[in-house]
């Protein structure tokens, strides 16, 4: 397959030129993925929402959940882990990809408290 991409659907995407996902033959790519269209502060709200945008950007490609080997989630506040980390194991609890949660000074929109970036490969 030559390479795909879906677009990012973001305020940023524009300015910073960049995809919500790429796919490159058996390996897919999704970008850092913030809670864009909620209006919840709840953390374990956010990173559901996180996670159906990272779904819908996998499918769009031919993946899916399952086909997830890696994520990255950012957070900002050390006492969201849990709530986030709930989100994440309903999604891949079956599949368990290698992950890393890492604690951030920051994100560009203030109100968001999670954002997650996700590599699937394909099967051959």
């Amino acid at each position: 397959m030559a390479r795909a991409t879906v677009p990012a659907v973001s305020p940023f995407a524009d300015t910073v030129g960049y995809s919500r996902a790429v796919r490159d033959g058996r390996h897919v790519y999704v970008a850092g993925t913030a809670p864009v269209g909620i209006e919840s502060q709840d953390p374990y709200e956010q990173a559901k929402r996180c996670l159906a945008i990272i779904a819908d950007a996998l499918r769009e490609l031919g993946a899916g959940p399952e086909h997830v080997v890696r994520t990255r989630v950012y957070i900002v506040n050390p006492a969201d882990w849990e709530a986030v980390g709930r989100a994440h194991g309903e999604v891949f609890g079956a599949h368990r990809p290698a992950s890393a949660m890492l604690v951030i000074a920051g994100m560009l929109d203030p109100a968001w408290k999670v954002e997650i970036e996700a590599d699937a490969i394909l099967p051959e």
